[in-house]
């Protein structure tokens, strides 16, 4: 539920509370000799906030607020019971100012706590069993009770300068301090349930300790006769973002966060070709290839992304159109790959993911 308040002077009070409950019950044949196969698992989470909106003069506006938020976690695994309980008071404070207050012009600002949970297969996961001989890359699975939540403190300031006839150019730059990181880690084990004195590498979710993260990301839509007069007017959007992040206890270089590339890009397009009721358009997305190093002992590799999406529509008339789309049209395979070296061990797995064009055709009725 959620109460707002007009105050005086241009104050206005927002308080609230939330509750949600997740119940979670798989049915399984047991993989280890102590697994009866079952999982039984539920989260009862309730959040309390408030926050004061606040027209300072036509240039400035702001909020400020606190939310307090508690998470129970309790599940039955074959390791037995399993309780977690978690909470965190988190502050935010957001700031707009418009240096024209007719124009929608502006800058935004942000300082923010933010609380991220670990989910119900983290912390109660069953064992999963690899299907292949046991070995750095290709470990047990198992979910970890005891992780406790990330938390990050960040800052956003973002620039956006809205064009006279449409369109938008923005330009946002973040940093965010994270502790308490959640990441999956390998682990040599002899004390395993299902395989007790022996040998066995297993992967299970961590918290590793407080990591940094950091970018840029502009954005920029318009059409192209904005720029030029003597240009068709197709409609562009584009987006471009640089990344930079370190976890701190793990060793460089390319000690970055789990999927996060040094940069993305993503340029699209759509035409209205105005002697016939048609629209074509596409969009490119580009994602660099890189290494991650995730422990001492353990790098993974994600292979360079690129997709191209094309597609035509043809309208009939306004309750009627034929949709024409192409979606992966020039497929590239996608590697990704893990290392192992130590506990005696070098050894590396790769996976080579095939990828297919996608012809969709379809008919689009309003009625």
């Amino acid at each position: 539920g959620k109460l707002t308040q007009v105050l005086s002077n241009g104050h206005q009070l927002v308080s609230g509370v939330e509750l949600e409950g997740v119940r979670r019950s798989e049915d399984a044949v047991a993989e280890v000799a102590d697994d009866a196969g079952n999982m039984r698992a539920r989260t009862q989470r309730w959040a309390l906030y408030t926050q004061d909106e606040w027209s300072i003069n036509p240039n400035w506006s702001a909020h400020a607020g606190l939310r307090y938020e508690s998470i129970l976690t309790e599940g039955v695994n074959e390791e037995g019971e399993k309780r977690n309980k978690s909470g965190v008071l988190t502050p935010l404070l957001h700031a707009v100012w418009k240096p024209v207050p007719e124009s929608r012009d502006q800058v935004r600002m942000s300082l923010t706590r933010s609380y991220k949970t670990p989910t119900l297969f983290n912390l109660v996961a069953r064992t999963a069993l690899s299907r292949e001989t046991n070995s750095p890359t290709r470990p047990d699975r198992i979910g970890n009770p005891d992780l406790k939540p990330e938390l990050a403190t960040g800052i956003d300031v973002a620039v956006e300068r809205y064009l006279a006839d449409g369109g938008v150019l923005s330009a946002n730059v973040f940093r965010r301090n994270i502790s308490d990181l959640i990441r999956y880690v390998t682990s040599e084990r002899y004390d395993t349930v299902w395989a007790p004195g022996q040998r066995r590498f297993v992967s299970s979710p961590q918290n590793v300790g407080d990591a940094i993260t950091q970018g840029i990301e502009l954005e920029a839509k318009f059409r192209l006769n904005q720029v030029w007069t003597a240009l068709p007017p197709v409609d562009i959007r584009s987006n471009l973002s640089f990344f930079n992040s370190r976890v701190l206890d793990v060793l460089g270089p390319n000690n970055r966060l789990d999927q996060q590339p040094k940069m993305t890009a993503n340029l699209g397009s759509d035409y209205r070709i105005r002697a016939f009721p048609l629209t074509v358009g596409g969009n490119i997305n580009i994602n660099p290839d890189y290494t991650t190093r995730r422990t001492q002992e353990q790098w993974v590799y994600q292979g360079s992304k690129r997709v191209v999406d094309v597609y035509g529509l043809w309208k009939f008339n306004p309750a009627t159109a034929l949709r024409v789309t192409i979606s992966n049209l020039t497929p590239r395979d996608y590697l990704t790959g893990t290392t192992y070296i130590g506990s005696g061990f070098s050894e590396t797995a790769n996976t080579n993911t095939r990828n297919w064009q996608n012809v969709q055709v379809r008919m689009e009725m309003k009625i």
